[in-house]
């Protein structure tokens, strides 16, 4: 396969690849410096990153911001050298506190969704970390561009287009995440491509394009490479059964058993759809509510007298091993695993640095 390196600003990551934020615990420093050792770009996700911390119960928010900095130098120290980042979600209570602080860590990228980052620019006046927006639509990626122009002179130095077959959080309605045809995706990611071309002239640089959600084997990423001309691959599911992943292995466990008719589309209580496997959790949450318990201040506009659950309770749950009482986030090819690899032998495959796939 023929790729060029994916260049963000000053950042070359010699092959263009991001590894998906996943949270709870599921991309901390071990699956994002492994990843990052390769070539690619690894990220760390901030929900909920101080869960193992002592005082996690009591102030969750003071664990996750300390938690930051050290996850940062763990994965700095198996890549040294390497390009790490942090997946960022908008919907995060005190957002802006945890931009500040993985900014003032040395992060060398923000990768942020789950709602529109349209004044991230602000939180990093001083240093040099480059900036990623995950949109789905060519609304959301025209008005997060507007706004970074006309509040900050500014655009993003990458674009992430994430599409509905993505796992966890998802930037669509229900109907279109089950229903939008690839097709009609592949027409909004060619359509955002020139939009974030008259950014490019206006403010002369490169901002690259990166494709994500349902990319899985080599052929998905020779598609996007080749076909949609994106700059890059940003890969979740694919890297959760990874040795190096972060992940407890009845989590990884649950996607090695997972067949394609256990792959659904649940409603979160973040308020947009996400994308789970099936079961014992979301059989029960379907019959009846789940009582919050501790509040551990995860989202921004969470109301726990609506909330069909406390999405922090499930994804502990899971991360802690629990996985039939908690939330599994997937994306949709999960079924596709098979085995517990190596993540040098996952890009190697993926990016055709090996021999044929199987």
């Amino acid at each position: 396969m023929n790729f060029k390196p994916l260049k963000i600003g000053n950042l070359t990551a010699k092959i263009p690849l991001i590894q998906g934020g996943m949270g709870v615990g599921i991309s901390l420093s071990g699956l994002a410096g492994a990843v990052a050792k390769e070539g690619g770009i690894g990220l760390i996700s901030t929900a909920q990153i101080g869960f193992r911390r002592k005082d996690f119960n009591q102030h969750p928010i003071e664990a996750n911001l300390e938690a930051i900095p050290e996850e940062l130098e763990k994965a700095r120290k198996i890549a040294p050298g390497g390009i790490i980042g942090f997946n960022i979600m908008v919907a995060t209570k005190r957002y802006e506190e945890y931009v500040k602080a993985a900014v003032k860590a040395g992060a060398d990228l923000i990768v942020s969704g789950a709602g529109l980052p349209v004044d991230l620019p602000a939180y990093v006046r001083g240093f040099q970390t480059k900036l990623a927006p995950i949109v789905s639509s060519l609304k959301a990626a025209a008005l997060v561009c507007k706004l970074w122009d006309r509040r900050y002179q500014t655009a993003p130095d990458l674009v992430v287009i994430e599409g509905p077959q993505a796992g966890g959080h998802l930037g669509f309605s229900h109907e279109d995440a089950e229903h939008l045809s690839q097709a009609e995706f592949e027409d909004e990611i060619r359509k955002i491509q020139d939009v974030v071309k008259t950014y490019e002239e206006k403010y002369e640089k490169g901002i690259p394009v990166v494709v994500a959600g349902g990319i899985y084997g080599r052929e998905d990423v020779r598609h996007a490479l080749e076909d949609l001309d994106a700059d890059g691959v940003q890969i979740g599911t694919r890297f959760v059964t990874t040795e190096e992943c972060d992940a407890p292995m009845a989590f990884k466990q649950a996607y090695l058993d997972a067949s394609e008719e256990d792959i659904i589309v649940t409603k979160s209580p973040v308020g947009m759809p996400g994308r789970a496997l099936r079961n014992n959790f979301l059989k029960e949450v379907a019959l009846e509510r789940k009582k919050p318990g501790r509040c551990r201040q995860c989202l921004e506009k969470c109301k726990r007298e609506e909330i069909p659950y406390c999405i922090t309770d499930a994804l502990l749950n899971s991360a802690n091993g629990n996985t039939d009482q908690g939330l599994v986030f997937c994306g949709g090819k999960a079924y596709r695993t098979d085995k517990i690899e190596k993540v040098t032998d996952v890009v190697a495959e993926l990016f055709g640095l090996c021999g044929p796939q199987t």
